[in-house]
């Protein structure tokens, strides 16, 4: 089992940054993939950046360049740097980690608004 919490969200006006942090507990040595996603009112879930293994990144073509996925050695934290926040950035974000052999986790999510 992976527990995840994550922390950072807030009320940020348009073009303003946050840093968003996922922290693991657990079983981190089974952690294969480290992503975040979000979800917006309405909308579906959807990737916004994914860490894997070798450390390959991929992001959302919305959120290419302004975001940076990050995580510490041991994979006990996983960071979202977002800057230049759009209105359309609003959403909860949720911490997720695939592991080797169960499964993968989610994170309870932390809202995440942008005015304009």
């Amino acid at each position: 089992q992976v527990q995840l919490v994550e922390s950072g969200g807030g009320l940020v006006q348009a073009g303003g940054s946050l840093r968003l942090s996922c922290t693991a507990s657990g079983n981190i040595q089974s952690i294969d993939a480290m992503s975040w996603y979000r979800q917006a009112p309405g909308k579906q879930r959807e990737l916004v950046a994914g860490l894997f293994s070798g450390d390959s990144t991929d992001y959302a073509n919305s959120v290419k360049g302004r975001f940076t996925i990050s995580r510490n050695n041991d994979k006990s934290r996983l960071y979202l740097q977002m800057n230049s926040l759009k209105s359309e950035d609003t959403a909860v974000y949720y911490c997720n980690v695939e592991t080797q052999w169960q499964g993968d986790f989610w994170g309870q999510g932390t809202q995440v608004t942008v005015s304009s």
